[in-house]
């Protein structure tokens, strides 16, 4: 693989959970409950997420910091998410 794919993580949701993809792993927590879909990631840094969101009534500013997650589920953080330089919504 090339750097630049290996440095793009990957943002969606299905059901009640948030599908954080990367490395090869993914990695499902709780969504709210009215979440239909992520739109787009407006902003990255290490670990804490700037997004667009579909909660039904359009586009909405929303937050996702990853560092507590990860480390919840004894993942280092910081060696987790070195190499992640950008993510993108990506429903398949």
């Amino acid at each position: 693989m090339n750097a630049k794919v290996d440095s793009v993580a990957r943002l969606s949701s299905k059901a009640d959970y948030t599908i954080f993809s990367y490395g090869g792993k993914s990695i499902r927590f709780a969504a709210p409950y009215s979440l239909r879909r992520y739109l787009r990631v407006t902003k990255w840094h290490d670990g804490y997420m700037e997004v667009e969101a579909d909660y039904g009534a359009g586009a909405e500013e929303d937050y996702i910091d990853l560092r507590p997650v990860l480390r919840n589920l004894m993942i280092d953080p910081k060696r987790f998410l070195k190499s992640v330089k950008k993510v993108e919504v990506s429903y398949a």
